[in-house]
């Protein structure tokens, strides 16, 4: 991903995540911190059909919705997954999948031990299938109904 992309990763956001707005800045800041973890899914010509947004982050720990970071905390051996986002035309060919095992495959080996994110929109089995389980964390409860009801937090353990 590159910062000319991120009107196209808005308009992607608008139309697969309507429900969890979030501001221009919140994104530009997460590749400008971890531009490792942001990459777009570009279809034929060009167009973009859907973007992965992730960094590092505390196992066990969530950042508020539209929010900033400030910074990414030294250290950690999780990366969080803030956003992936498929556009329907984009769907059914795997990709989520494929861009998720390419950079899990390269964490693994950079020494993270871990990935997490929140499932919302139903979304729990898609992600159960890419190796994750979810994870009652009680302290997470207040940032989880700020998503929706059925928001959960989940994680994959990495293997080098």
């Amino acid at each position: 991903m590159a910062p000319a992309d991120l009107p196209a990763v808005m308009r992607i956001a608008a139309v697969v995540h309507p429900a969890y707005p979030e501001d221009e800045a919140v994104f530009a800041e997460r590749l400008r911190l971890a531009g490792e973890g942001c990459h777009v899914l570009e279809g034929e010509g060009g167009a973009l059909l859907g973007y992965l947004v992730s960094h590092p982050w505390p196992a066990g720990e969530i950042p508020a919705l539209n929010s900033r970071l400030g910074a990414v905390p030294d250290g950690q051996a999780n990366w969080y997954l803030h956003d992936l986002a498929v556009l329907p035309e984009g769907r059914g060919a795997g990709a989520g999948g494929r861009i998720l095992a390419e950079l899990a495959r390269r964490l693994g080996q950079a020494g993270y031990r871990s990935l997490s994110l929140v499932a919302v929109n139903g979304s729990t089995s898609f992600w159960q299938r890419q190796g994750f389980a979810v994870v009652e964390e009680p302290a997470l409860a207040g940032k989880l109904a700020t998503y929706d009801e059925a928001a959960c937090y989940m994680r994959r353990d990495l293997k080098d």
